[in-house]
């Protein structure tokens, strides 16, 4: 059996992902859900992304972890890349379900649609402390269309504002993804279409993993909502030897 830590995506905490993590518990895995810097309730929204992606590999380090399979979900690629080329020696796997793999000094907004960066740009200048909240009509459609609307409701009434620092701080990586000492495996949800389908996750991120498994599965961005054991199980067979 494995060790899994799986680090969220923007705007959800790791209490999101205890569904997911109940399910491969069941099949005997050990499993950790952390919350990221700047994600929790009573976090500071200035957080940046350096900052995020310490507080993981300070998780790690509490926990004495060794020989994990870490999984990031959307903005968790950015931070699973960062904690990669910090902490390799505690990782066996890096696991990016749907998620940004970010180059060397690139962004997470370098990576979005133009229209999405002026959107978090007019949120994060609307609000009192830099953060940016998801619409609503963006979430229903593009985010977690596989839902019924009742489960789209409560699923968005659990998130957070997220800290938009993290969105436009360069991340600093000694090498690029590819070049990084951990194997990879990338989860494509195929009926994702948080970004466009011109610009999005599969080939055009995966890719630049270099040498990955690709672990393919319908449904939408929000899996951890609408299928949590199809998730669970697609995280499994991505992290297997």
């Amino acid at each position: 059996m494995s060790t899994y830590v799986l680090v969220h995506g923007a705007w959800h905490t790791g209490a999101l992902f205890e569904p997911v993590a109940e399910a491969m518990r069941a099949e005997g895995h050990t499993v950790f859900c952390p919350t990221l810097a700047g994600n929790a309730p009573e976090d500071s929204r200035r957080t940046g992304l350096e900052e995020a992606i310490a507080s993981v590999v300070r998780f790690l380090e509490a926990q004495d972890l060794s020989d994990v399979v870490l999984m990031g979900h959307s903005y968790g690629g950015m931070i699973i890349t960062g904690v990669a080329d910090r902490a390799a020696a505690r990782l066996r796997r890096l696991v990016y379900w749907n998620a940004f793999v970010p180059l060397p000094g690139e962004s997470l907004n370098d990576m979005v649609p133009p229209h999405y960066v002026a959107l978090f740009d007019t949120l994060a200048a609307a609000s009192p402390d830099n953060s940016v909240v998801l619409p609503y009509e963006i979430w229903r459609e593009a985010f977690i269309n596989d839902a019924d609307a009742d489960l789209a409701r409560d699923a968005y009434e659990m998130l957070n504002p997220h800290p938009y620092a993290t969105f436009t701080d360069a991340i600093s990586l000694s090498a690029p993804p590819a070049a990084l000492p951990v194997p990879k495996s990338y989860i494509n949800c195929t009926e994702d279409t948080a970004l466009p389908q011109s610009l999005g996750w599969h080939p055009r991120l995966s890719e630049r993993l270099g040498l990955f498994r690709l672990v393919q599965v319908p449904g939408s961005h929000e899996l951890c909502f609408t299928d949590p054991a199809a998730l669970a199980r697609a995280v499994i067979r991505a992290g297997r030897d």
